[in-house]
């Protein structure tokens, strides 16, 4: 016998589901018209389009959440599993029904005022896996004499525009790649995934290597679109291609039904990254979330590792600590912040949102907003936990034996510049400390000033590259006022411990940056050598004025060694 709670709760689990429909018809548009806006050359759209798909999921899931607060019954525990129990049996089937109870969890969390995991009212991760097995769209090459047919491969590739010269590009990619493979063993195979992957001003074929000993190895071509599509790059390596499916990217528009058979190809070429690290990269970064909670628990169950403290200096804003066997750190905001920040938590978690609205271009830690985490007390280290209770008592509750933390960030854990600099022989070191004046410079033309532009503030990946990852100071560049130091008019001016003129918070000094980006010797003076022009008012000034006339410059995710023409 059908229920009057039965009904309400088909209601309610239709009025998610529709909301769930919603969201992914409006995913897969934004993301199909990718294709068009890189054959159009429209990249001021393009970027738009990254803009408005980010914002897409929290909007849907608001509006599902309204809707179910005007259709659903009484929000008791039976109610609760009926209404899972309804949307189980609608997901059950589809090939996006990971992604689609994802959703529903991100709803009725906020519904019911969940902490930790309710397994009777949502889904648990086990319940997460795809509930049946996807199709993977690729396209299959044999090598002949070891030799790929690079231009079938390539003029296969489903482009809404023509290649402007693979006579050319075609020879020149095929010695890139024997160059690359050189001393390997024969190709037997290559399976290309059939969709394109765009982001930014480029297009990325991605395929899968198969060598004649068994091993498999990633290739991806990068395009670029000019007068004409052209080869831009070639990579065949689980490292590199690993970079630009990396967590300091904006994700990558493909347009797929199925997203959990792609995840599974690109995990098999790039076998360091996690399954959230890709569910992530390619728009679905709600689930990628998810899949990171899944990871946290099995590790915490695995490894009865514990919580402790993050290397690197004890953070002013933030309580940062980490998981030894999981390569992310947490950060909860502080209820006091030390001196000299002047902030709020209004503000800085303002300032976390600017960078998951930006392009981060290689250069920003990917950062994940958890809601009420609920871990075992037996989970932290007790000086994690005393400083939790202590300086985060906001945020962080002790109940019975669970730390529930209202709010927390993850992003992925790096090296802190200024150790890896204190461990680094003296060419990596070097490497690191110009790589750093590149990062700022990459952040200044993606119209983002750092603020606190400290060594402690950034960090190396596993690939050497140096990123940025304090955001409580980050804003747009374009909203500074940069300044040139008034000069004094006293020796008692001239000697103040305090600026004797006026200083608003939005004001930027660059003749002063030296200050603390000091550093002696001789990674002192090839750093003035290289980046000397990051102390002038004029190069700042420049940046801004390139942003106010609406200029997108071009950024790159691979080396210059890789590309076709490296001098373009």
């Amino acid at each position: 016998m059908v229920t009057g709670r039965d009904r309400d709760a088909r209601g309610a689990a239709a009025v998610i589901a529709a909301g769930f429909e919603a969201y992914r018809a409006r995913f897969d548009e934004i993301t199909r018209r990718a294709a068009v806006r890189f054959s159009r050359r429209d990249w001021l759209g393009a970027q738009q389009d990254a803009l408005n798909r980010l914002l897409l999921s929290g909007h849907e899931i608001e509006r599902a959440l309204e809707a179910l607060r005007q259709a659903q019954g009484p929000g008791d525990g039976a109610f609760g599993a009926a209404l899972k129990r309804e949307y189980r049996a609608w997901s059950h089937g589809r090939p996006d029904a990971d992604i689609a109870r994802t959703f529903f969890n991100s709803v009725v969390r906020r519904a019911f005022g969940i902490l930790g995991v309710e397994s009777a009212r949502e889904f648990t991760a086990d319940e997460l896996d795809p509930a049946v097995a996807g199709t993977l769209p690729i396209r299959r090459y044999a090598a002949v004499d070891g030799n790929l047919p690079m231009r079938d491969m390539l003029a296969a590739a489903p482009l809404c525009c023509g290649f402007a010269d693979l006579d050319t590009d075609v020879p020149l990619a095929s010695a890139l790649l024997e160059q690359q493979l050189d001393g390997l063993p024969a190709l037997l195979h290559a399976d290309v995934l059939d969709p394109i992957f765009y982001r930014n001003k480029g297009a990325y074929i991605v395929a899968r290597l198969q060598h004649e000993d068994g091993s498999a190895r990633p290739l991806l071509i990068a395009l670029r679109h000019h007068d004409g599509v052209r080869i831009d790059a070639l990579l065949a390596s689980a490292d590199e291609v690993s970079i630009v499916f990396g967590f300091t990217h904006s994700y990558f528009h493909v347009a797929i039904r199925e997203p959990r058979p792609i995840v599974d190809f690109l995990g098999g070429i790039m076998p360091h990254k996690r399954v959230d690290e890709l569910c992530t990269a390619i728009g679905f970064h709600r689930h990628g979330k998810a899949e990171l909670y899944r990871a946290l628990v099995e590790h915490l169950a695995a490894d009865r590792s514990r919580f402790e403290p993050a290397p690197g200096e004890r953070g002013l804003v933030m309580a940062v600590f980490t998981l030894p066997s999981l390569n992310v750190v947490f950060k909860v905001i502080r209820d006091r912040f030390g001196e000299p920040k002047r902030t709020s938590e209004r503000v800085v978690r303002e300032r976390y949102r600017l960078v998951f609205t930006t392009d981060r271009v290689g250069r920003l830690a990917d950062a994940q907003e958890f809601e009420n985490l609920e871990l075992r007390r037996s989970c932290f280290h007790p000086e994690v936990l005393h400083e939790l209770l202590e300086e985060c008592a906001g945020t962080v509750k002790l109940v019975g034996d669970k730390v529930v933390i209202g709010r927390a960030y993850t992003e992925r854990r790096v090296n802190p510049l200024n150790l890896y600099l204190r461990e680094a022989d003296e060419p990596a070191a070097l490497d690191a400390i110009l790589d750093y004046g590149c990062a700022i410079k990459d952040l200044a033309a993606a119209n983002i000033f750092p603020g606190d532009m400290l060594l402690k503030n950034f960090g190396v990946t596993r690939q050497g590259r140096v990123i940025f990852y304090d955001y409580d100071e980050v804003m747009h560049l374009t909203d500074c006022v940069i300044r040139r130091l008034p000069e004094p008019r006293s020796d008692l001016e001239e000697l103040a411990s305090e600026p004797w003129f006026g200083v608003a918070d939005e004001d930027v000094f660059p003749e002063e940056f030296g200050h603390f980006m000091a550093m002696p010797g001789r990674l002192g003076e090839a750093f003035r050598d290289a980046h000397g022009d990051l102390f002038t008012v004029e190069f700042w000034r420049e940046m801004q004025e390139r942003h106010r006339r609406g200029e997108l410059v071009d950024f790159f995710p691979y080396a210059p060694a890789r590309r076709l023409r490296p001098a373009d």
